[in-house]
């Protein structure tokens, strides 16, 4: 049933998005040097590597390690960066990952490839097991904020709790985060 909800909510929020998202991959082309879509290589279910797609906020060659790794993350941003990472306008081509089934609109956030004391704990709860998401119980609860521990807790709990409900329930708070640029730190 959530693989059938995914596809039908992706192809309805493509229909719905499609000029958004042209204009956005607009802004970026006419804003920096380099793609409109960067293609990051990200952990989904059972530890497989996949290409997951999204919207260039970051110069070209910067260094492919998570935005709080980095010694002064603004220095990367390109010039509509900040702008598309609070509004997680950043996110829209996921729904190519959703519809490809790689990833699901509720679950984990997918870890970078080299994030591997993210991947070891998320493998040692089991959460692997299950599509990494567009939104998740951990980004409802903290985003950016949160240190990985307790991300890994929270993907443990949405693990035992799982259920349409909760996914819709996730999604509505996803929507007000995002409406409120909370949790955002880049």
């Amino acid at each position: 049933m959530k693989k059938i909800f995914d596809f039908v909510l992706a192809v309805l929020a493509l229909l719905v998005l499609i000029v958004p998202i042209a204009l956005v991959a607009l802004a970026v082309k006419l804003t920096s040097k380099g793609s409109a879509v960067y293609w990051s290589d990200r952990v989904g279910r059972h530890n497989a590597v996949f290409k997951m797609p999204k919207f260039r906020t970051m110069r070209v060659n910067t260094p492919a390690v998570a935005t709080h790794l980095l010694d002064n993350p603004a220095q990367y941003l390109t010039p509509i960066g900040s702008f598309l990472r609070k509004s997680s306008l950043d996110e829209l081509p996921q729904l190519w990952s959703i519809l490809t089934g790689k990833m699901s609109f509720v679950g984990p956030r997918p870890a970078l490839y080299n994030q591997s004391d993210l991947i070891a704990l998320r493998t040692e709860h089991g959460v692997d097991k299950i599509l990494p998401g567009l939104t998740g119980w951990a980004q409802v609860n903290g985003r950016d904020e949160l240190p990985i521990p307790d991300k890994v807790a929270l993907d443990v709990v949405y693990l035992n709790r799982r259920s349409f409900w909760l996914d819709c329930k996730i999604l509505v708070l996803t929507f007000l985060k995002v409406v409120r640029r909370d949790g955002v730190t880049h």
